[in-house]
Order: structure tokens, then C-alpha cells, then sequence
């Protein structure tokens, strides 16, 4: 049988607190199996358009492999009301994903960042959202944003509670790494454990592992 192919919104590399050049992590992403990868380090305004103009260099050069590599980043500790102002920086800089760092269990993130997101139709992934709220996650449904449920360790403490609450509005997921390293890249199969470990029904997990990547990659002209 054929390995399904993997779709990765969610990964780092050495221009945040990751192990490897954006170029690296893409080939070992590709040769792994994976269709798409994003590369999402994280910003704030310290860093946003330098780690954006770097990351594009290396997608672009990777277009000479058969996999999309795309640019993008996750907007990281930034107070809840000027998230707004990093993701608009980011996507004139040429980020065509953009993650927002939830509110974790394992990290002290801000309270507002999840509702601060998902009111932003610029962000396209709330990230481990810890204890996601149901009117966040009607907002995301409203606004179109995903919602991940994490393979890392320690954020994927409360991927049953997203998923549930999640799931109770219809809202959309995403399953994904949080890659830091080579090694942290997972196959369609392990992810799709984890989908099943939150919650999720097997159509429902291939829906969050197959589908919807490829409609949010469709949403912004990347496919």
C-alpha cells in the first residue's frame, strides 16, 4: 500500500529556536514523504521581516523539488491587541501562512492571544491552543482559521479539550508537528494517531491530515 502523503503547517528552523536551515528542514521533509511544509519560525516586531525575506529565499529555491515549500511564521508572545500589527507585517514581507502561538499549558502565553487570533482574518492557524473556549472557536469558525491539534509534547497536553470543544462548533483542524528538528517530521500514520488520540473519527482525521491543508493552501494561491 502507498504511504499517504504528510502536510506540515507548523515547523522551525535555526531562524527561531529550531536545528536546521529552512532549506535543510524542506529536504528532509521531502524526502520523508511530505507533499507541503510550512515554515513558520517564530517573530514578534524584533525579527519579523528579516526571518520572513530569509525563509521566502529558501522556499523559492526549493521549487526546484517536488514538494510546496512555503513561507511563513508563528507570531510568538505578542500582547493579545498587537498581534494584528505582526501578522499585516508578516504578510507584506511575503509570509503566506501565519500561525499565532496559543495559549499553551506548558508556556505563560498571554490571556486574550487565542480570541486575538481567531478575530484576525489574516492568521490562518491558532496553534495549541490550550484551553480553547467555545466563543474562540466559533470565531474561528466564523473567521476561517484552523485549529491545530499538536503532535509536540507538552503542548499536546490539551488536544482532547480542543478537539472537543472544537468539534461541538464545527470548527476546522489542522494536525501538526511543531517540528524543531528532522526528527520531531512525522508520517501521515503517526499523525494520524494522534488525530485519533484527541478525539477525532477516522473520516474526521483524514479530513484535518489530507483536506483541509489543501484548502488552506488553495485559500491563499499556493496551489
Amino acid at each position: 500500500m502507498t504511504a499517504k502523503p504528510r502536510y506540515d503547517m507548523h515547523t522551525h528552523t535555526f531562524l527561531s529556536d529550531g536545528e536546521l536551515l529552512p532549506m535543510e528542514l524542506i529536504r528532509r521533509a521531502l524526502v520523508a514523504g511530505h507533499e507541503a511544509i510550512a515554515i513558520t519560525d517564530h517573530v514578534s516586531f524584533s525579527n519579523v521581516e528579516e526571518v520572513v525575506r530569509a525563509t521566502v529565499r529558501d522556499c523559492d529555491a526549493a521549487a526546484e523539488w517536488d514538494i510546496a515549500a512555503i513561507p511563513g511564521v508563528e507570531v510568538t508572545h505578542v500582547p493579545p491587541r498587537r498581534i494584528a500589527e505582526v501578522a499585516s507585517l508578516a504578510r507584506k514581507a511575503g509570509a503566506e501562512i501565519i500561525v499565532v502561538h496559543g495559549e499553551s499549558p506548558v508556556e505563560p502565553v498571554a490571556s486574550g492571544t487565542n480570541k486575538a487570533a481567531v478575530e484576525n482574518p489574516d492568521v490562518d492557524i491558532l496553534a495549541h491552543p490550550g484551553l480553547l473556549t467555545e466563543e474562540e472557536a466559533e470565531l474561528a469558525l466564523e473567521n476561517g482559521t484552523y485549529i491545530e491539534i499538536s503532535c509536540r509534547k507538552g503542548h499536546s497536553l490539551a488536544n482532547g479539550h480542543v478537539y472537543d470543544i472544537g468539534s461541538s462548533v464545527g470548527a476546522d483542524f489542522l494536525v501538526n508537528t511543531d517540528a524543531h528538528s528532522h526528527t520531531d517530521l512525522s508520517t501521515h500514520e503517526f499523525a494520524r494517531r494522534v488525530a485519533l488520540g484527541a478525539g477525532m473519527s477516522e473520516t474526521e482525521a483524514d479530513r484535518s491530515l489530507l483536506t483541509n491543508p489543501k484548502t488552506l493552501m488553495k485559500k491563499r494561491g499556493i496551489v
